[in-house]
C-alpha cells in the first residue's frame, strides 16, 4: 500500500532531523499498536543513513551483538572489544556524534523495562552529559502506550522532561479512509463504506490487510475477518495481553460488556459483582481505550455517564469475537457469520453516528458537537452541534434508513434541550447512510 497522509507528522520529523545538525535532539513517537509508527519513521528518514535498533525480547547481550553489527555496517567503522551493555553501545554512539552528525531510531523502547530497567537512568545520564556537544537525532517509538507514559511522563522516572518533540500517531480520518478506498474501489457503496470506517478505524495496518487481499466490499471485508488463520482473529486479543499483561482477564470482561451496551459503572459492577472505579480510570487515563460521555451542558462531576470503547476495531472484536470465541474457537465461522448478518445493523449504528459526528466537525463550523440524554437514557439526541460566535445550534438524529427518522418525534425529545439553548437559532436534521455516501454535512 502506497504511503498516505502524515504531513504534519513528517514535516515535525524533518524539522527535528535538521536542528540536530547542530545539537542532539530526542523525539518520542507513540500510538497504539499498528498505527504505522515504525513505517512513517522509516519514509521521514528515506535516503538516508540511521541506525535502526529493535528492542525484542532478548538478553542484553544478545542485543548488543546484532547492534554493534549494524553499526559497523552502516557507519562503515570498527568497534573493538565486546560490548556486553547497552549503556556502553550508546555512549559510543554519543561520542561519534560529536564527530558525525547521525540518526538513531530505537523501536519498542518500553521493552528495556523488561530486559534491564536501569538502561533508562544510564542514558538519560549519558545524554544530560554530552547532549550538547552532539549531533545525534534520537528517535524513540512504542506501542505500549501505558509503558511509553510512565517513562516520558512520571516525573519519578529519570527520562522525564528529556524530549522535544512528542508525536501521538492518531489512526487515519474519515475523510482519508473515504480516499483511499475510493482508490480501490471506485464504485463503493454507502455499506462498503461504513463497514471499512468500523473495521480498520483508520488503523493502516487494518486498511493493509484489506487492501492486499482485495477485500473492497463489506461482504469480502466480513469475509477476512471470519475465516481459517485470519490475521483478525487474534488481533484484539495480542493488543491488549500487550498493554494489560496478567490482568487482561479482568480489563477484557469489563471492555466485553461495554461492547454489548453496558455503558455505566453501575450496570458494569452489577454482572462483575466488583468494584471497578480503578479499572475504568486505567482504561480510560493510561490506556486510552475507553472515553467517557455525558450529555452536552452536564455540570462536571456528573454521574450521568456512558462509557465507550474508543477503538473501532476492539469494539468490533469484543462484540463479535471475544463474545463468541467458543464458536471461534471450533472454526465454526458460518455460525459467526449468521450472527453478523443479525447484529451488525445495529451495531453500526453508533458508527454512523461517529461518522457523521467527525464529518461535522471537519467543516470546522462547530466549537462543540456532542449528544443529549435525560436521566435513564430518556430522550436520547444523537447529535447536538453549537457556534457560540453566531449563536448557531444543531439537533440532528442518526438513523441507517433516512425513512426511520422523524423530525417532529427529533422536537419533541429535544424540548427540554431547547430552553438550554435559549437565544441559539436552533436547525433539525436527520442523518442517514444516504448522507454518507453523498457527503451532506
Amino acid at each position: 500500500m502506497k504511503f498516505y497522509n502524515r504531513t504534519s507528522e513528517l514535516a515535525i520529523l524533518k524539522r527535528v532531523a535538521k536542528q540536530s545538525q547542530r545539537q542532539s535532539r530526542m523525539t518520542i513517537v507513540t500510538g497504539r499498536r499498528r498505527i504505522g509508527k515504525t513505517r512513517l519513521i522509516h519514509h521521514s528518514l528515506s535516503n538516508q543513513v540511521y541506525l535502526y535498533f529493535f528492542i525484542a525480547r532478548k538478553d542484553e547481550k544478545l542485543l548488543c551483538q546484532e547492534f554493534t553489527e549494524q553499526i559497523e555496517q552502516s557507519l562503515q567503522t570498527s568497534i573493538f572489544g565486546t560490548i556486553t551493555q547497552f549503556k556502553d553501545i550508546f555512549g559510543w554512539l554519543m561520542n561519534y556524534a560529536q564527530q558525525h552528525a547521525i540518526t538513531l531510531v530505537i523501536d519498542e523502547f518500553q521493552e528495556f523495562f523488561r530486559i534491564n530497567p536501569s538502561i533508562y537512568s544510564d542514558l538519560q545520564n549519558i545524554w544530560d552529559r554530552q547532549k550538547e556537544q552532539s549531533k545525534m537525532n534520537l528517535i524513540l517509538s512504542g506501542s505500549v502506550y501505558s509503558l511509553m507514559q510512565k517513562i516520558f511522563e512520571n516525573a519519578k522516572e529519570p527520562l522525564f522532561g528529556r524530549t522535544n518533540e512528542k508525536l501521538y500517531i492518531q489512526a487515519f480520518t474519515a475523510d482519508l479512509q473515504r480516499l483511499i478506498l475510493s482508490d480501490f474501489n471506485p464504485t463503493y457503496s454507502k455499506e462498503d463504506l461504513l463497514t471499512f470506517y468500523i473495521l480498520t478505524g483508520g488503523i493502516p495496518k487494518y486498511i493493509e490487510q484489506f487492501i492486499d487481499n482485495e477485500c473492497f466490499t463489506k461482504t469480502q471485508m466480513l469475509n477476512e475477518v471470519f475465516h481459517e488463520n485470519s490475521f483478525f482473529l487474534d488481533e484484539g486479543k495480542n493488543v491488549l495481553i500487550e498493554e494489560f499483561g496478567k490482568e487482561y482477564t479482568t480489563y477484557s470482561s469489563i471492555l466485553s460488556l461495554i461492547a454489548a451496551s453496558k455503558t455505566s459503572r453501575s450496570a458494569i459492577e452489577s454482572i462483575l459483582q466488583k468494584d471497578i472505579g480503578g479499572y475504568l480510570s486505567r482504561l480510560e487515563k493510561d490506556y486510552r481505550i475507553i472515553e467517557r460521555h455525558s450529555p452536552i451542558f452536564s455540570k462536571p462531576g456528573t454521574r450521568n455517564v456512558k462509557f465507550l470503547i474508543k477503538d473501532h476495531f476492539l469494539s468490533f472484536w469484543f462484540r463479535f469475537i471475544y463474545k463468541y470465541k467458543g464458536a471461534v474457537e471450533i472454526r465454526n465461522f458460518d455460525y459467526l457469520r449468521q450472527v453478523v448478518d443479525r447484529d451488525f445493523p445495529t451495531f453500526s449504528g453508533l458508527f454512523l453516528e461517529r461518522f457523521i459526528k467527525e464529518q461535522l466537525a471537519a467543516t470546522k463550523r462547530y466549537a462543540l458537537i456532542g449528544s443529549y440524554w435525560e436521566r435513564a437514557n430518556q430522550n436520547q439526541i444523537d447529535i447536538v452541534a453549537l457556534n457560540d460566535l453566531d449563536k448557531t445550534a444543531l439537533i440532528a438524529e442518526v438513523k441507517l434508513q433516512s425513512k426511520n427518522i422523524s423530525i417532529d418525534k427529533l422536537k419533541e425529545k429535544a424540548y427540554a434541550l431547547k430552553r438550554k439553548l435559549n437565544g441559539y437559532q436552533i436547525s433539525y436534521k436527520g442523518f442517514s447512510l444516504e448522507d454518507v455516501l453523498e457527503r451532506k454535512f
